[in-house]
């Protein structure tokens, strides 16, 4: 058993002394599992996405992040056929962590696998007792959830990839930037590196 230890481990991504529930803007992009286009078509012209009802799920439930989270805002935010791309961004203030107000808890391993069933009982101990409340991990692990569970209704093998992407945004000009390419993407379907 020891033989494998560490040795297929994927390091993470993320910057490892970087507080992910501190204030700032974050470029979140999520795919489906797969790829699979579960969200709609890229159509028209000039092109916009039409999104079908489980596209009209992932949008909906971005959307309504803040009212779980309230001290999150939105950026732009674009449902493609197999992934979202979203500014989320905190600001707590100064109110300290401990005591903003968090209506939600992660429940981690939504995107793959059979539908999600009720836990008879808190975990304790568990991988979701690692994960800070209010962090973008959790935000986005219940937005996933939340997608999750309704579009199952409609597609039984809807999933979404087991992570997600995030980026810093780090001044104005990158603000910007990746405000602009989000209002844009509909346009660029074709170059997207998630098309096909």
């Amino acid at each position: 058993m020891d033989k494998y230890k560490n040795k297929y481990r994927i390091p993470s991504a993320r910057l490892q002394h970087w507080d992910y529930g501190a204030n700032g803007a974050y470029f979140i992009t999520i795919c489906t599992q797969d790829r699979q286009c579960f969200f709609g078509d890229i159509a028209g012209n000039p092109q916009s996405m039409k999104l079908n009802t489980i596209g009209q799920l992932a949008e909906q439930f971005w959307m309504e992040i803040p009212n779980h989270f309230p001290f999150v805002e939105l950026g732009n935010f674009v449902v493609m056929p197999n992934h979202v791309h979203g500014i989320l961004i905190i600001d707590r203030g100064e109110t300290p962590m401990e005591k903003t107000p968090i209506v939600e808890t992660p429940n981690l391993g939504v995107s793959t696998g059979p539908p999600p069933t009720p836990s008879p009982s808190p975990s304790h101990g568990g991988k979701n007792d690692k994960w800070n409340p209010g962090t973008i991990g959790v935000i986005i692990n219940q937005y996933k959830r939340m997608v999750t569970i309704h579009a199952r209704k409609i597609h039984a093998d809807f999933g979404w990839q087991s992570r997600f992407h995030d980026h810093i945004i780090r001044n104005a000009q990158s603000f910007e930037t990746i405000q602009s390419y989000i209002e844009t993407n509909p346009l660029n379907w074709e170059k997207d590196k998630f098309y096909g």
